[in-house]
């Protein structure tokens, strides 16, 4: 059983999402201890830097993956269209591998433009979720497409739910000895090199027909934003993406800076707290939709879900003490969670058969052009303000975004 397991494309290709998505969740409860407290044993700002210069610094870092992914993962998937799906996912694991090594490298040396250099070029050769759709897209049939993209789906929440649990204990000596701030993205390297020996000796080539002609548009991703931008009818519900997007990313950018200073939490507690609100995600997509997530009834929840989300956001403003975060976060889990399905099921109810993938392309640069600039601008605001700003701020955006779906989103057939 366990060989057909391994030579299951299927698997190759969770394992490939699982392992990118392990990768952006490991960073978050490591980075803040880098770059945002200068009590730390890891701190990284050298003398004459002040913990604001760490803030920023932190923006630009966190920004630096998505921002570079934002260019490189359309061309990625058209690379792919020409030379196969398994030489280009073998080269973007690889490129992924080596990042995680300079990073680590990065952080026993105390060299801070090695950190963005290796977020930077991970982030371009580490594109590979466009590459794992389209091999996806591949082997599916049209009564396993469905079930064959929900398991992305899924790899894409375990890597979450795993990535940062991990990335606290794997930097926290108290667990073991010898665990420092490497460990982690050592540990993901290792990762990344299984997964390419699984590519290597069990992933056939699923593209079996090659364009002859490499055909590149550099721009892809602006085009879809301005193509988003464009469409009537639809830019009411995509500017919704970009807002909340844009939220999330002011949240998850500094959430760990508060949860250390509010609560003086280690490495391990903030993994463990993204670990606690991803389960909640997890379980809201897996269960509570199918319930909720009827035929005609997305437009009403994601209303209610946008606002939520944003009002969850300002409660963890109200616990002084650690634990009391436990009755908050489901709330805003399961809000988030909603958002997230309704918002994808809304983006392809607003397009025909004919240009899903198109308007499903559009939504996914939306987002990743989401996760690129609010990183930075957070980290000027909590240099300017307070490191808490960021989390205010995510707050404000995200309920904008509820109040500008409210007013201006019209149903399909309404607008048409």
């Amino acid at each position: 059983m366990s060989k057909l397991l391994w030579r299951n494309p299927l698997f190759v290709i969770f394992f490939a999402v699982f392992v990118d998505m392990l990768g952006f969740g490991i960073l978050l409860p490591v980075i803040p201890y880098l770059l945002a407290d200068s009590q730390s044993s890891y701190s990284l700002l050298s003398k004459g830097m002040t913990v604001q210069d760490g803030y920023v610094l932190l923006g630009y870092l966190a920004a630096a993956y998505p921002m570079a992914q934002f260019f490189s993962a359309p061309i990625l998937g058209q690379l792919s269209d020409t030379f196969g799906r398994k030489k280009i996912l073998f080269i973007s694991l690889g490129g992924t591998l080596i990042s995680y090594v300079l990073f680590a490298f990065g952080i026993a040396t105390r060299n801070i433009p090695l950190l963005f250099a290796s977020r930077i070029f991970g982030g371009v050769l580490g594109g590979n979720i466009s590459v794992a759709q389209a091999a996806i897209a591949d082997i599916s049939t049209p009564p396993t497409r469905i079930r064959n993209f929900g398991l992305i789906g899924a790899a894409f929440g375990l890597g979450f739910i795993l990535g940062p649990y991990l990335g606290g204990k794997l930097s926290d000596p108290s667990v073991v000895p010898w665990f420092n701030a490497t460990t982690p993205f050592l540990f993901a390297a290792l990762l990344c090199l299984f997964n390419i020996l699984f590519i290597i000796f069990f992933l056939p080539e699923t593209l079996l027909y090659k364009k002859e002609v490499i055909s590149l548009s550099w721009n892809k991703s602006l085009k879809n934003i301005r193509n988003a931008l464009s469409q009537k009818g639809k830019r009411e519900l995509y500017i919704t993406v970009l807002l909340f997007q844009g939220g999330i990313a002011f949240f998850t950018t500094f959430i760990g800076v508060y949860l250390i200073k509010r609560f003086h939490l280690r490495q391990g507690s903030i993994g463990e707290f993204f670990a606690y609100a991803a389960i909640w995600i997890a379980f809201t997509q897996a269960i509570i939709t199918r319930f909720m997530t009827t035929e005609k009834r997305e437009a009403r929840i994601l209303k209610v879900s946008l606002l939520g989300t944003g009002l969850c956001i300002l409660l963890l403003f109200l616990p002084t003490r650690a634990w009391e975060l436990l009755f908050i976060v489901p709330f805003f889990s399961i809000f988030i969670g909603l958002t997230q399905a309704t918002m994808t099921a809304l983006i392809s109810i607003s397009a025909d058969e004919y240009s899903q993938g198109e308007s499903l392309g559009i939504g996914a640069s939306l987002q990743a052009f989401a996760q690129s600039i609010p990183p930075i601008l957070s980290g000027y605001i909590a240099a300017i303000a307070h490191p808490s700003a960021p989390i205010f701020v995510a707050a404000v955006v995200i309920i904008v975004s509820g109040l500008t779906f409210i007013v201006f989103y019209k149903p399909p057939h309404v607008s048409s």
